[in-house]
Formats: C-alpha cells, sequence, structure tokens
C-alpha cells in the first residue's frame, strides 16, 4: 500500500488527510500527490514561499508554471485535472489513488483525459492510526486547552448562586447553558484552541448525549460538560467530559456517578494492546447490567448506556480505532482513544465520564489530568 500513488485535491483546514500528509494550514484546495513515495504539492503564487518554508518534505510545484505551459499548449483555461494529468504524464503515469471523499466531478473529468482514478480502500494514510511521540504531545496539549475551558465552566458553577425553582445566577442574571458554554469557549481560545458544539447539558437535556444543552442550569441537578477543542496552531484535538452537579446531588444521581466512574476504571484495566475493541466496551457493559442499569428502549426513547465506551482521537475529534459494541478494531500501542462509557435515564438524568488513553505496550496511560469531582 506504501508503493501506492496517491492524490488528493482538498484544503487542510478542513481535511485531516491533507493537514496529516501537509503539516501546515492551507484555507484553499489545492493538489497533493504521493508518487514512489515522494510528496509532491501544486501551489499557488500566494502559498508557494510558504509551502516551501514549512514543507520541506514536499517537492514544492508551482501552478501558474503549469498553467502557462497548458495555455501555451492550447488549453484555454487549465483547472485542476489539466494540471493532475500534466503531472503524470511527466511522471508516466496513468492511474493514481484518491481518497472515498474525492469529487465525484473531478474524477469524471480526470477520466475523461484517460487517468484511471482508483478508490484506496480503507483508510488513505493507515499511519494515522498510530501516534508518534510528538503527536501525542500535541493531543496532550490540546487537552490542556479543553481543560482550561472546563477549570473556568466549573469556577463560574462554583460562584453561581441557586435562586427560587433551583434556578442558577450569576452575577445576578440567569445562568444558562449558552452562557457557560461562552465562559468555556472563550477560555478555550485564550489558551489556543478553538471550540465547536461544546456540551453544557443540564438535567434531562443530558440523556441525549450529543444534546448541546440550552436554558437555565439548575442546582441539584447533573450538568454534563463535553468539550473538544481544536489546537489552533498544530489542529490535533482534545477531548474530556465531567458531570457535576451545583448543589447537593441525590442518592440516585450519587450511585449512577460512582457506577459510570468505575465503569471507566474497567475500561482502562481492560485497554492492553491487543485488546479488541468491541471486549473492552462489552466488559464495561456488563458491569453496568449487574449494576443494575439497563440499557434498552423505554417510552419510546433510549436509556444506559447506548453509545460506544470510546474512539480515536488526533487530527480529527472522531477516528480510528473504536471501542464500541460492533468495532473490529484491535487496540494496538501508539493508538490514542477516548475513554468515555455513560448511563442515561430520564428520570434521572445523565451521567458521563470521559478521560483520553494512550495505549502502550503495557499499561494505557491517562493523558487526562482534570479531576472528577461530583458536587461543586
Amino acid at each position: 500500500m506504501k508503493r501506492d500513488n496517491l492524490l488528493m485535491v482538498a484544503d487542510s483546514e478542513h481535511d485531516a488527510n491533507m493537514l496529516y500528509a501537509l503539516r501546515m494550514f492551507v484555507p484553499d484546495p489545492f493538489i497533493y500527490l504521493r508518487i514512489r513515495g515522494r510528496c509532491h504539492i501544486v501551489m499557488s503564487d500566494l502559498e508557494i514561499d510558504r509551502a516551501r518554508k514549512e514543507a520541506r518534505h514536499c517537492r514544492v510545484l508551482s501552478w501558474s508554471r503549469y498553467a502557462r505551459k497548458l495555455q501555451r499548449d492550447g488549453v484555454h483555461s487549465p483547472g485542476f485535472a489539466a494540471i493532475i494529468r500534466q503531472i503524470l504524464r511527466e511522471k508516466r503515469l496513468k492511474k493514481i489513488f484518491v481518497p472515498g471523499s474525492f469529487s465525484l466531478g473531478l474524477a469524471r473529468e480526470l477520466r475523461r483525459l484517460r487517468i484511471k482514478v482508483k478508490i484506496r480502500s480503507g483508510c488513505f494514510f493507515p499511519e494515522r492510526e498510530f501516534k508518534h511521540a510528538d503527536e501525542v504531545k500535541k493531543i496532550s496539549a490540546a487537552l490542556m486547552m479543553a481543560e482550561v475551558g472546563l477549570a473556568e465552566g466549573i469556577q463560574a458553577l462554583k460562584n453561581a448562586k441557586i435562586g427560587r425553582n433551583s434556578r442558577l445566577l450569576y452575577h445576578n442574571l440567569p445562568l444558562t447553558s449558552e452562557k457557560l458554554r461562552a465562559i468555556i469557549d472563550i477560555a478555550v481560545i485564550q489558551a489556543g484552541g478553538l471550540s465547536a458544539n461544546t456540551i453544557v447539558a443540564g438535567g434531562k437535556q443530558g440523556c441525549d448525549p450529543h444534546e448541546r444543552g440550552h436554558g437555565v442550569l439548575r442546582a441539584h441537578q447533573p450538568i454534563i460538560i463535553d468539550i473538544f477543542p481544536r489546537s489552533q496552531k498544530t489542529g490535533y484535538f482534545g477531548d474530556i467530559t465531567r458531570t457535576v452537579v451545583k448543589g447537593r446531588a441525590s442518592e440516585a444521581i450519587r450511585r449512577l456517578y460512582h457506577t459510570v466512574a468505575r465503569g471507566q476504571e474497567i475500561a482502562f484495566e481492560k485497554m492492553e494492546a491487543g485488546a479488541p475493541g468491541a471486549e473492552v466496551h462489552d466488559a464495561v457493559r456488563r458491569f453496568f447490567d449487574k449494576e443494575g442499569y439497563k440499557t434498552g428502549k423505554r417510552n419510546g426513547r433510549m436509556q444506559g448506556f447506548f453509545h460506544g465506551t470510546g474512539h480515536g482521537l488526533g487530527l480529527e475529534v472522531h477516528e480510528a480505532p473504536r471501542v464500541g459494541a460492533s468495532s473490529k478494531d484491535i487496540l494496538r500501542a501508539g493508538h490514542v482513544v477516548t475513554v468515555e462509557p455513560g448511563l442515561y435515564y430520564p428520570e434521572i438524568g445523565g451521567v458521563r465520564l470521559e478521560d483520553v488513553a494512550c495505549i502502550t505496550p503495557d499499561s494505557p496511560r491517562n493523558l487526562t489530568k482534570f479531576e472528577k469531582l461530583l458536587e461543586v
């Protein structure tokens, strides 16, 4: 597979494979080719000098030079397809492998120009799954940004007052999910990250794991805070979740919380190199069942533990490998995965706890430093 000749056309701000290949942010789509193991990129005059400095591992080609050559040869307005064909012609290649996300329109253009375009099966860069030490450091740095945001959010909850009907007040104004999310996201930005869709979901809202949360927060109810920022510098993600209660947690909430915390410990105990992701997940689910927390549909909605135990983390917030019921992945040294079991019951609320594990040849290393505290 490493001998495959590869083609991508994308920007590196939004395409994780392109950022992985180039290691620099470029906001507009450009051409990437890996030919006989060597990286080639075709850059506009706007980006070419910066690319030569920041992407020294790539051969940087000039878009304008190729465009002028093609115009002299009679191509009126050369675009991506014409320039790609010209480069492949020079390399005496007629077949190229592309990712599954490749533009169908561009693939058709290339095929009309007699270039065979094949989808590369599986991961475009399988090596992305295994993080080197410098990548682990980048993920840890992004995780620290998430922890900074979480600390600010929890401090705001600590400073909040409990008003009528258990409504939370912050600086004498209602403390809403939207307000607390803004406090968290601003802190993340100041730490060098960018947050999108941060979750601050209280009470029953927390029973939908991807509900962002809205409206006034209340005391004595569980509040799920899930923060997954992207480093502005590197593009790597962090991911952390804590569940907290402002005030006093009921016995039902307290028991639910400690069960989830123990479930997370079990997942860490099982996450050895060579362990199937599905078996790790199954161990957590069996423990929850044994404790009386069943999973299934009730009154038309799911309750219990109905999402995966974890997922890979890197240049995407969700990437390989997966740790879940249907996972076919085997955990290997170099994997960085979240560990985030949760339990959700509308009559109680939701509890989720999430740390990040780096799989090593020995026991997994927890990259998350933030404490776990139910009541604030």
